[in-house]
């Protein structure tokens, strides 16, 4: 197919800067470390559960129950989301110490001893970890780069103990890492102290108060409207969209997340909407695209080869895999698509935030697992009927989106098919 001048240079445009996207070893590995900590979060989700239960029922026996027994019924909370930024440090330092073919394990321990080092506060009563859950996550971002980086410059420069071959691999590692640890150690220490004498503050207080403009405009309709317009478009040009955009808005998206179910687990108001499960059981439920209902339409379709390839998809696309449609339709660079593709999922973000900002629907107080049927997801991510209904709409309208492009090209299809039998 061919391709116009506008899409010629888009595609000039937008490849190199997602290929240096996509090579960048920090924004890779911090989108890495991010998505390792969902299953933690996941879990964090279920062990609230007794409060939404215990919501939804108002009073009688069982509410009485959970309410008596509250405090060990989302015990492990505490220790999953409650502890969320410390694990985030050990996987992003974890991840970019592969990068760096540098010994994973023992650097991801590192970057944790520098993450509580710097996060946590001796008060009379014991450790704070107010800094070691949600709040601190950005936090755990600087404390594994930097872990990972003095590391690795220690490592350049032979500033390491080295043991002779003959040592076992495990001891070797200790040793070699022993230098780097005491540098870390010292200068979290040096940065820990030295804020709270000059500051009044601990260092994620003062990161967070720093990051707040930032950290609240990714919360924002435009900032949705951006992330899910680069990432269909730079699907429409072949390259993974949300493998590309999500280095970007992963970390806000988790650190929302996280806040979320903090607030809803502590009884307190539930303001951000841009979490993980929201961006795919929401804005790209069934895949990027929205693409269900386009794959209905293809099933019904008159021509044996979209037929063919619509009975092919239909299976993954329920579980929010699209990439047979995008490829095998193709969707990439194909004009008929360009439009329903990249725009109409602009349309479906605009009637998701307004659906929660205007109280129809609840946001986010959970975390659901991946690759679940459409609205499956959403219940469990909100615990509210209506986020059923409000998929069903969204589906129902890109389908509505697809229906006049999809006959265009189904037309031009039935001709080549008439044409070669």
């Amino acid at each position: 197919m061919k391709t116009s001048k506008f899409q010629e240079t888009l595609q000039k445009t937008l490849m190199p800067v997602a290929n240096k996207v996509e090579k960048q070893k920090h924004l890779q590995a911090i989108k890495d470390g991010m998505i390792a900590i969902i299953p933690i979060i996941i879990v964090g989700s279920f062990s609230l559960l007794p409060i939404a239960i215990k919501n939804l029922l108002g009073g009688g026996p069982i509410a009485d129950f959970i309410g008596a027994h509250l405090g060990g019924l989302t015990y492990a909370s505490q220790f999953t989301t409650g502890l969320i930024s410390v694990y985030a440090a050990f996987f992003i330092a974890n991840s970019l110490a592969r990068r760096y073919d540098i010994s994973t394990m023992i650097t991801g321990i590192s970057a944790i001893i520098m993450h509580v080092i710097l996060s946590a506060v001796m008060t009379d009563g014991g450790l704070s970890t107010t800094y070691l859950g949600a709040e601190g996550l950005f936090t755990s971002i600087v404390s594994a780069i930097v872990t990972v980086e003095i590391t690795r410059i220690m490592i350049r420069q032979k500033m390491v103990i080295k043991m002779p071959e003959s040592v076992p691999p495990m001891v070797m590692e200790s040793f070699l890492a022993l230098l780097p640890l005491i540098v870390n150690v010292i200068l979290a220490t040096v940065v820990s102290v030295g804020f709270q004498s000059l500051t009044g503050q601990i260092f994620p207080e003062w990161l967070m108060t720093i990051l707040a403009p930032a950290v609240k405009s990714m919360d924002t309709l435009p900032a949705m409207l951006i992330i899910i317009f680069l990432t269909q478009l730079l699907w429409f040009f072949g390259l993974h969209g949300p493998g590309v955009t999500s280095a970007v808005w992963v970390p806000f998206a988790v650190t929302y997340g996280a806040a979320n179910i903090t607030a809803y687990g502590a009884g307190q108001p539930v303001e951000h909407y841009f979490t993980f499960g929201y961006y795919y059981s929401l804005l790209q439920v069934s895949g990027s695209g929205l693409t269900l209902g386009l794959v209905i339409l293809m099933i019904r379709s008159k021509s044996k080869n979209l037929s063919s390839m619509g009975k092919a998809a239909i299976i993954p696309s329920c579980f929010g895999i699209n990439e047979p449609v995008i490829f095998g339709t193709p969707i990439i660079l194909n004009p008929y698509m360009f439009v329903p593709f990249v725009f109409g999922p602009l349309v479906v973000t605009c009637i998701c935030y307004f659906s929660m900002a205007l109280g129809f629907v609840g946001r986010p107080i959970a975390e659901p697992p991946g690759f679940l049927p459409p609205g499956v997801g959403a219940f469990l991510m909100t615990l509210d009927i209506k986020a059923v209904l409000l998929v069903a709409l969204c589906l129902f309208i890109m389908t509505a989106f697809y229906y006049p492009f999809f006959k265009a090209m189904e037309a031009e299809e039935l001709k080549k098919e008439n044409a070669a039998s």
